[in-house]
């Protein structure tokens, strides 16, 4: 017991004899070798040491020397240390001021430790030390100045990886011999000093990742000795410095991911000894000029999203040594041939391994030149122009090709850096028409193909099946035909497999159960018909399955094996039979049987149990279920013989006086319904022009698959073009008359657009109610085209969950559309004759204009409520079905409860949380009675900067761009409380019980005073 008491207080003395011992140093130089000793023990005292590491310390016998990590040399005849080195120990603890006392210490490594607390200023006092490696530790606070005070011999300073925060000392100039200075991803602010450029030996400046502001020095350009300049990831603003041409001996020059402008400098093009060129993410301007060719030893040139206009300079061709050109993200342009020389120029760069040129203003078509360049290309990537023509059938001729994207995807270096993306263009995907050559089947390392979003037809070539693909995209074309067997037979297929949007005919193969290594497969939105193969059992690791579209037919086969399924889509197909037993068992997210023709009973345990995580509307067999459900119940098929036999005897007689009747009533109510759809699509003709059947075919080709822009489950949406209007462009909704519930949908649609105007409500310009040339009952409403798509491609562009978002949205431009969207919910419920409730606001409902204005559309099914019943949240239409979607659905509807207004602001709520953290409400992660409301309320206020959208942490909007540490990920302040303000509102919009939840003008009043506040603008009072 009093060693334990003892202890702390020996250890307490034994710092102060030794920091009186270090200010004797300083005066007197009366250091020994004990005096080293006790500092190396005193050192000890404050660490943790889990893994034993320094074990040889405790050793009494072993002579300090020779303990591990410990270098000595004699001086004056004594053993003085001289170098302590433990790097990557799992040492965890402080710093001591002991160390301070090891007068002859000359080097000091504690890399890649555990350390924390702050810098001892007392290692200033060391007058011999040359080496100071700190980095990779958990260090905080500032850096000392006096570590510059006593430094005339320092030649290497690195505290890199740390959590320093303050300026970087401005008297650096006091170390002469400073060969390199490493502060990168710490947290320090401030200005780049000056005074750096007095280091005549400087060879490596390594500051990036902090949170550095102002201009580049031009006193850098002084730096002679400099070889490697690295200062990414900071605030940094202004011009490039022309003085950084000055510096001859520069190798690696990386200064991107900041807020630099203007033009490059032309004296960049000088340095001759340039290997790497890394410049992505500013707002550089200008043109890429034929200088560029002087860079004779580059090897790596990074120009990735800036401004840059102008053509791609075939000059381009003299570096030989280039093996990596990212070129994409800017404003470069090719129209014709000579626009496209520079590929012509690249053929002379035999070592070129990465070429992409995605996103800018490439057109024309792809020159056949593109087979000749290097044999070594592995990854061709194009996508986000406007490239037309066919692709050329020379790319076989590239036989190291292992990734070929001619959709708009980033590079994988994007996804562990926070990146700004500044991609301006509507259209993600290219123009290429024609067939996929067969040729792309010869590439033998070909591993990732993504033509997805052109223009493409004709069948899938059976070659692609002999290549080692791990990943296949060819969705949202015109690809026609079957489904080749080749295709489903590529066992390295890893990662996603689709062919969604297209129209493939025909059976799915059986061979589909050979893609036992795909966690995904989506054949959804095609024409395939049969029975799903069962073989699909076989595809071992499958976690995502989507075959919604289709025209699928027979029972759902048995898929016991696939105990990893997590996500099942057969919806709107004809399905039939029971639903299956195993489904029950299964460990699922999401589950959608609805729009078929499956009958009995509905399970209600498992999946089954959580009326928010699975659908079977548009069943009309079906029966039981949670109540929640408000299906018929089942009735008993064990009666007796006797019992039917009565049953049937007291029937029989019945059913023939009853059937008359019957239709009698049935020919009275379609007399009144068509008189109910006549009145209702005639008010709407009478405000608009009339439209025939003859001239929707012509506005939309034929309907041309060309020109389909949508499916939903009621009908498709094309793309026209009309003649009353100057050729305007609109969007015509064609209603499925096949599929159960459209006709009342084309109702509720016309009845609720007909009497509402606002900017923020999908503009009608009429509707058509005819018949078509062969005599079928035609149905179509006709909107206004709003350039920009659905909201919802905006918040989750393909593979967003994995990979990252392209098509991003500021956030201004969420909370102006967050606003647009409450402005139009509010008119609906307020400002109306009879208030009119939604029923399915989502984001894929809502669409932006040119000008990014969001439009609340698809009222199919919308109800319009008596007056004096709005009033209560309870009081509506009645309903006996789900209103909505699955996840945004307020949960009364799911108990039976009557559509009321309130639900809409609950459906609000939600669309407001995943706008604002990029999660929506059906993602994996939510289950076990975890929901988006419930994530965003646990994490409010102190942790919304860990689950809002991490492109909010980019920026702040209209350009204004401020990139994260994206290891500190250290946010911007004002963007975190503004998204906090906003998950607010959202949360008290999605409470569970209605009468807790927000009015929708107050809703906009709130949103308006969060969005001034994070413009900076005063609020009024």
């Amino acid at each position: 017991m009093y060693t334990c008491v003892l202890w702390p207080f020996s250890v307490m003395l034994l710092h102060l004899m030794l920091l009186s011992s270090v200010g004797l140093s300083a005066a007197s130089q009366m250091e020994t070798p004990n005096a080293d000793r006790l500092s190396l023990r005193a050192f000890k005292t404050l660490l943790s040491d889990p893994s034993g590491a320094l074990a040889s310390w405790d050793n009494a016998s072993l002579h300090f020397c020779r303990w591990r990590g410990v270098t000595c040399r004699n001086h004056g005849g004594e053993p003085r240390v001289t170098a302590l080195e433990l790097e990557s120990l799992q040492l965890q603890g402080k710093l001591s001021p002991s160390l301070a006392n090891l007068t002859f210490l000359r080097r000091l490594r504690l890399r890649n430790c555990s350390l924390e607390g702050s810098i001892p200023q007392e290692l200033g006092l060391l007058p011999d030390l040359r080496s100071l490696n700190l980095s990779n530790n958990q260090l905080g606070g500032m850096i000392p100045t006096s570590l510059f005070q006593n430094c005339s011999r320092l030649q290497f300073f690195n505290l890199s990886n740390n959590y320093l925060t303050g300026t970087i000392p401005r008297n650096l100039s006091n170390c002469l011999e400073l060969e390199l200075i490493g502060l990168d991803n710490n947290k320090l602010e401030g200005e780049i000093p000056g005074d750096i450029g007095s280091l005549p030996k400087l060879q490596a400046l390594v500051i990036g990742s902090n949170q550095l502001t102002g201009s580049i020095p031009p006193e850098i350009g002084k730096l002679a000795s400099l070889t490697r300049l690295f200062m990414s990831f900071n605030h940094l603003n202004g011009p490039i410095p022309a003085a950084i041409g000055n510096l001859s001996s520069l190798t690696q020059l990386d200064i991107s991911n900041n807020l630099l402008a203007g033009a490059i400098p032309a004296a960049i093009w000088n340095l001759t000894s340039l290997a790497e060129l890394v410049l992505i993410n500013n707002n550089l301007t200008g043109t890429l000029p034929s200088d560029v060719g002087n860079l004779v030893g580059l090897t790596y040139l990074n120009l990735h999203n800036n401004r840059l206009v102008g053509t791609i300079p075939q000059t381009l061709g003299s570096l030989h040594k280039l093996k990596v050109l990212f070129f994409g993200y800017n404003k470069v342009e090719a129209r014709n041939a000579a626009g496209w020389s520079f590929l012509d120029g690249l053929t002379n760069c035999t070592h070129l391994r990465v070429l992409d040129i995605s996103s800018n203003h490439l057109g024309g078509e792809l020159p056949k030149s593109i087979g000749n360049l290097s044999t070594t290309l592995t990854w061709l990537q194009m996508g986000g122009n406007g490239i037309a023509g066919s692709i050329p059938l020379e790319i076989g001729n590239l036989i190291g090709l292992t990734k070929v994207a001619m959709w708009l995807q980033p590079p994988p270096w994007y996804y562990s850096s926070p990146l700004r993306w500044e991609a301006s263009r509507e259209d993600y995907g290219n123009k290429f028409v024609g067939e996929i050559p067969a040729t792309l089947g010869e590439l033998p390392r070909l591993n990732l193909l993504q033509l997805d979003d052109n223009q493409l037809h004709g069948s899938i070539p059976p070659s692609l099946g002999k290549c080692p693909l791990d990943k296949l995209n060819l969705a949202s074309n015109h690809l026609t035909g079957t489904c080749p067997k080749k295709y489903l037979s590529i066992p390295s297929l890893s990662k996603y497999s689709s062919f969604l949007k297209q129209f493939v005919v025909g059976s799915l193969p059986l061979d589909i159960g050979n893609l036992k290594n795909t966690p995904t497969i989506d054949v959804s939105n095609n024409r395939l018909s049969g029975k799903i193969p069962s073989t699909i059992a076989e595809c071992q690791v499958l976690q995502y399955l989507y075959m919604q579209g289709n025209l699928f037919r027979g029972p759902i086969p048995s898929f016991g094996q696939l105990k990893g399924l997590r996500v099942l889509d057969v919806a709107s197909n004809s399905l039939s039979g029971r639903i299956p037993d195993f489904l029950r068992s299964f460990n699922m997210t999401y589950l959608n049987l609805s729009y078929n023709d499956l009958d009995g009973e509905v399970p209600k345990d498992g999946i089954f149990g959580n009326a928010s995580a699975f659908s079977v509307v548009g069943n009309s067999k079906l029966c039981g279920g949670i109540p929640e459900l408000r299906l018929p119940s089942c009735t008993s098929q064990n009666k007796s013989s006797s019992v039917k036999l009565i049953a049937i005897t007291s029937v029989v007689g019945g059913i023939l006086c009853v059937t008359f009747l019957i239709s009698l009533l049935v020919a009275r109510h379609r007399i009144r319904k068509s008189s109910r759809l006549s009145s209702v699509t005639s008010c709407i003709r009478e405000q608009h022009r009339k439209v025939s059947f003859a001239e929707l075919l012509r506005a939309t080709n034929e309907f041309s698959p060309a020109n389909l822009i949508g499916m939903g489950s009621f009908g498709s949406v094309y793309k026209g073009i009309v003649d009353w209007e100057d050729h305007k462009i609109v969007a015509v909704k064609v209603l499925n008359q096949q599929q159960r519930g459209a006709s009342r949908s084309f109702l509720a649609e016309c009845e609720a657009l007909r009497n509402i105007r606002h900017r923020n409500l999908v503009k009608v310009l009429t509707s058509c109610s005819a018949v078509d040339f062969r005599g079928n009952d035609f149905k179509a409403v006709v909107f206004e085209f709003l350039p920009n798509g659905s909201l919802d491609k905006w918040l989750h562009p393909p593979e967003r969950d994995k990979q990252g978002s392209l098509r991003m949205l500021s956030l201004l431009q969420r909370l102006n559309i967050s606003i647009d969207v409450a402005s139009a919910l509010a008119y609906l419920h307020h400002h109306v004759p009879s208030p009119i409730v939604h029923c399915d606001l989502k984001p894929s409902n809502v669409l932006l204009d040119h000008d990014m204005v969001a439009r609340v559309g698809d009222f199919g099914l919308a109800r319009i409520l008596n007056k004096i019943m709005s009033k209560s949240s309870q009081r509506s239409t009645n309903s006996a079905t789900l209103k909505g979607s699955i996840g945004y659905a307020a949960p009364e509807y799911g108990m039976g409860n009557k559509v009321s207004i309130q639900g809409d602001v609950y459906s609000y709520g939600i669309l407001l949380l995943e706008m604002f953290t990029g999660r929506r409400p059906t993602d994996d992660g939510f289950k076990a009675g975890l929901n988006l409301h419930r994530y965003v309320e646990m994490a409010l206020p102190d942790q919304v900067a860990d689950i809002m959208d991490p492109n909010l942490l980019l920026g702040t909007g209209e350009g204004e761009v401020h990139p994260a540490n994206p290891s500190a990920n250290w946010p911007n302040i004002r963007a975190v409380e503004c998204v906090t303000s906003v998950l607010r509102v959202g949360i008290l919009c999605s409470k569970e019980s209605p009468k807790e939840r927000r009015d929708m003008e107050d809703v906009i009043r709130e949103l308006h005073d969060i969005r001034d506040a994070f413009l900076g603008l005063p609020l009024l009072e």
